[in-house]
């Protein structure tokens, strides 16, 4: 004899298999205002590294870049190869002489590492 009646599938804590366990009943942390602002930046670079876009691109050797804060530098890297307008970089700078002109800005050089 073959039995035509399936059973209903059964899911862990009673819960029907259609529908989502119930989220946690632990309430989250409530983070307090800070007393003031940080004594120190709190985004540290290694002096000489730069984040910023470049403004001014190509294959080189000059190129233009504007860091998070608005400051432009005209940069020097005759070994940095394509950098496009509009990439997001982050380079460890020296300062250069005028020897070279790439530009409005901040004279600076690309260190190779």
């Amino acid at each position: 004899m073959s039995d035509d009646h399936q059973q209903p599938a059964v899911s862990g804590a009673g819960a029907p298999a259609d529908r989502p366990a119930p989220l946690s009943a632990t309430d989250l942390p409530t983070l307090r205002r800070p007393a003031g602002p940080p004594k120190r930046p709190t985004d540290n670079r290694p002096t000489g590294v730069v984040a910023g876009w470049i403004t001014r691109g190509g294959s080189g050797p000059c190129y233009g870049l504007m860091d998070e804060n608005g400051t432009e530098y005209a940069v020097y890297g005759p070994n940095a190869g394509e950098l496009r307008k509009g990439d997001l970089v982050t380079l460890r700078l020296t300062a250069r002489d005028r020897s070279v002109d790439c530009g409005p800005g901040i004279p600076m050089r690309i260190i190779e590492e």
